[in-house]
């Protein structure tokens, strides 16, 4: 080949890069194996164009300027493709063909590839360093695209605002390359979304989708279009973010580096919106991905990320393994404002793995420095929070000097819920009673401000646990007073913060005693490690402690494990029973001089979520409903039950009587509708109905519920789908093993199918806590409509169904003590 022709040649495998990597590879490598023995290295074998070291080259080379541009397009090619160390490793060799032969135009060509390499490999302030080196042997079009490498550097480095104005000034040079203005768009897009401009950041990246489309660039397509699941989490719009994100996994299958780059973005935007379980699913698929591409600095960044969600999902083991990887790397790539981050992980994972070791007193100090270090690198939030922590851990070694020095140092700074945190605590420990509750209530007051605004109940539920260890403190000062009405109005409080229910209980317990007639309210509290319960009726409020949160806790899992246990065997497991009465015995033994034989309204905490409280001895044929909280249940009972009773039944995949069930409803409910199990024709039937009955395969993701899906004929219906309701039915009965399981990450906040439909205001929702066989479903759902029909209240429905058939495992939650119209008239 020609001098000319292989030059001409290997110019244009570098503009292929982009839009086909692979034709790109295939063309420099036909130019490099077309060039003189001499310009291929030492081992001048013909057709090993990979091989060997370079030779010395004479000045201005004709070949070696070829050489170096066909190598130079390998490099671009192979980042495309996810290659990195091969990409890099192209590059140099580019660089160094180009200064021996006397080409510094082509080795600052190389440099400013280079740039980019660098960058994704973990070395942003080198890749800035090389972008100086380049600067000078550039032409100004070739400035513009230096500028676009640079902001990518910038921004990981956190520098936002300086990568948005190198993309401005980027793109009054690059003219009509539209590979390097998209890129501009692209890199300018995600820059904005960290500042918060949002509206800026989505014209920008759909400025970069269209340009690519219209260019035929299909992989910068899929990054602008990649980009959207982290764009609309961080706006808060989850059901967005997961929609963008199926449509994206599919885009970039054959990209796995890029897919992890997306699922990362993505994760990191959850974990923003308080979603560590959601986060933690993402992160667990990209970090081998990442680690396997050689992505150095998106690698470090993720298992820091991965690190702070194992440590907020209570795997502080796994928390350390990953931190100190982080660390590690971190250092390595000179990233000294993160390396700060990943030390607060390691003492917090060192604290919860060793809470009572004869190293604490050790760990004030240490713990103090670090904040020290996180107050230089600017995360003072951090910061603080790590301080509160070293001054309660002060307090419990008996230092309360350090304590009080922290204290008064975070109760001086104003900032945000810590402060007030800080501020409660100093007032208990100087005996002020009421200036400690009055700081408490100015932090929830503060937490629920800031949630009120979050139209996502979901994304409000986990926003609010900042406020978590505040509500605690508050609870703890009221269990001090031994007053019930003290007690449940804190618990409510914390209660509305998390859930949205509005205002704070306490000025209307009058009408919640009022509301409740013959039944009883039992809310049940955690107090450090006891459990206590409030007992609500129509003449009083009472406070009993019932003992060791962990016993419950502990009979509450061998019951589940029992009824599992009877569901594989095809038979009765007789430890189920006795597991029953012993719950019953640790639960409500204390409390059955207020119970009798009333309807029974239960506010659980923790695992108490995932109880089936039907099977307790004592509630047989008795209405039980399980709610959030006591406002939410009153605010239930105040809103309209139905529309104009409209039924609609759906029959999913592989259940044995699934289309029976759907028939029986039919029966029992004239002008029942049956919907096709499918997505959309599902979410429209939700909308338009008042009572909604799914007999479907459902699956619980306990780590990350608003994964929690029902199976349908073209797919899941995911729990995040539901978030799009704007009207959904009043009644929801959800036929399928464990649809109605439950993750709280606060109290107030069951997550999960039953939990969505009820946070977007479904009055009640009817699921099973543990698998039942297919038969036994459908006697006991026929009992159930026939008596809803009847117009028995869900709940009492629900009781009679189960004294009639035997079954057990449903639970009624919500405000299931309302009558339900069901079909026209």
């Amino acid at each position: 080949m020609a001098f000319d022709e292989a030059l001409a040649a290997a110019e244009r495998a570098v503009d292929l890069s982009g839009g086909d990597p692979a034709r790109a590879l295939a063309l420099a490598r036909t130019v490099l194996a077309s060039l003189p023995a001499s310009c291929r290295g030492t081992t001048g074998q013909t057709g090993d164009p990979d091989g060997g070291a370079v030779p010395e080259r004479a000045s201005g080379c004709r070949h070696c300027e070829a050489e170096a541009v066909a190598h130079r397009a390998l490099a671009v090619a192979a980042r495309e493709l996810g290659d990195l160390p091969f990409a890099e490793e192209r590059l140099h060799r580019a660089v160094e063909i180009s200064l021996r032969a006397g080409l510094p135009h082509r080795a600052a060509q190389a440099r400013l590839s280079l740039v980019h390499i660098r960058t994704e490999l973990g070395h942003p302030e080198q890749a800035l360093a090389i972008a100086a080196d380049a600067e000078p042997g550039l032409t100004p079009a070739e400035l513009g695209k230096l500028g676009v490498h640079r902001a990518m550097a910038l921004a990981r480095l956190g520098r936002y605002r300086e990568a948005v104005e190198h993309c401005d000034r980027a793109m009054t040079v690059l003219g009509d390359d539209v590979r390097f203005v998209a890129g501009a768009m692209l890199n300018r897009g995600l820059a904005r979304v960290f500042l918060g401009e949002f509206e800026a950041a989505e014209a920008d990246l759909g400025r970069c989708a269209e340009l690519a489309r219209d260019a035929g660039l299909a992989h910068v397509l899929a990054l602008a279009e990649g980009n959207l699941p982290f764009l609309a989490a961080r706006r808060g719009d989850l059901p967005a973010a997961f929609t963008a994100y199926r449509r994206v996994q599919d885009i970039l299958l054959d990209y796995p580096e890029r897919l992890a780059t997306v699922r990362c973005d993505l994760a990191e935007a959850l974990v923003a919106a308080h979603l560590p379980g959601e986060a933690r699913v993402l992160l667990d698929m990209a970090v081998p991905e990442l680690a396997a591409a050689g992505a150095g600095v998106a690698l470090a960044e993720a298992r820091l990320l991965l690190a702070r969600v194992e440590l907020r999902t209570g795997d502080p083991r796994r928390a350390r393994e990953s931190a100190e990887l982080a660390a590690r790397e971190l250092a390595a790539q000179g990233r000294t404002v993160l390396t700060p981050l990943a030390e607060e992980i390691l003492l917090r994972a060192r604290l919860a793995l060793d809470p009572s070791s004869a190293g604490l007193p050790a760990m004030v100090p240490e713990m103090l420095s670090c904040a020290e270090a996180l107050d230089s690198a600017g995360h003072r939030d951090a910061s603080a929070a790590l301080r509160l922590s070293a001054a309660e851990l002060a307090l419990r070694l008996g230092d309360r000097p350090s304590a009080e020095g922290q204290l008064a140092f975070l109760a001086r700074s104003g900032r945000g819920v810590v402060a007030r945190q800080a501020a409660a605590l100093r007032r208990s420990l100087a005996g002020d009673r009421r200036g400690a509750f009055a700081a408490v209530l100015a932090g929830l007051a503060e937490v629920g401000s800031g949630t009120k605004a979050l139209a996502d109940p979901v994304v409000r539920a986990h926003a609010a646990r900042e406020g978590e260890p505040l509500a605690e403190f508050g609870l703890a000062l009221a269990m001090r007073t031994g007053r019930g009405r003290t007690v449940l109005a804190w618990a409510e409080r914390w209660r509305a913060v998390t859930g949205g229910a509005g205002r704070p209980l306490a000025p209307g317990l009058a009408a919640l005693r009022a509301a409740l007639g013959e039944s009883v309210l039992v809310e049940f509290v955690r107090h450090e490690a006891e459990l206590a319960a409030v007992v609500v009726t129509g003449e009083r409020v009472t406070l009993r402690r019932l003992g060791p949160f962990a016993t419950v806790a502990e009979a509450a899992v061998r019951l589940r494990y029992g009824l599992r246990r009877t569901h594989l065997l095809d038979g009765r497991a007789p430890e189920s029973g006795a597991e029953a009465a012993e719950l019953e015995r640790l639960l409500f033994r204390p409390l059955r001089d207020r119970l009798g034989d009333r309807p029974l309204v239960i506010v659980p905490t923790g695992t108490l979520h995932i109880l089936p409280w039907p099977l307790l001895p004592m509630n047989a044929d008795r209405p039980v409903s399980v709610v959030a909280s006591a406002a939410a249940w009153l605010a239930g009972g105040q809103v309209p039950a139905v529309r104009d009773g409209r039924v609609v039944a759906v029959a999913g995949p592989g259940l044995r009587y699934s289309e029976a069930e759907a028939r029986m409803v039919g029966e029992c409910h004239s002008g029942t509708e049956r919907v096709a199990a499918r997505r959309a024709e599902v979410m429209a039937a939700l909308e338009r109905a008042d009572v909604a009955h799914l007999a479907a395969h459902g699956m619980f993701s306990p780590r990350s519920p608003l994964l929690s899906s029902i199976d349908l004929d073209d797919g899941p219906l995911m729990a995040y789908d539901l978030l799009r309701l704007r009207t959904p039915p009043g009644l929801v009965v959800l036929s399928a093993c464990d649809a109605g399981m439950a993750h709280a990450p606060a109290d107030g906040a069951p997550l999960g199918l039953a939990g969505t439909f009820l946070s977007l205001g479904t009055r009640c929702v009817v699921a099973s806590l543990v698998p039942v066989r297919d038969e036994e479903t459908l006697a006991l759902m026929t009992a159930f409509h026939g008596a809803l029909a009847a117009g028995a209240p869900p709940a009492r429905a629900l009781a009679t169904a189960s004294g009639k058939t035997g079954v057990a495992g449903f639970v009624c939650f919500g405000c299931g003590d309302q009558p339900v119209a069901t079909g026209p008239g």
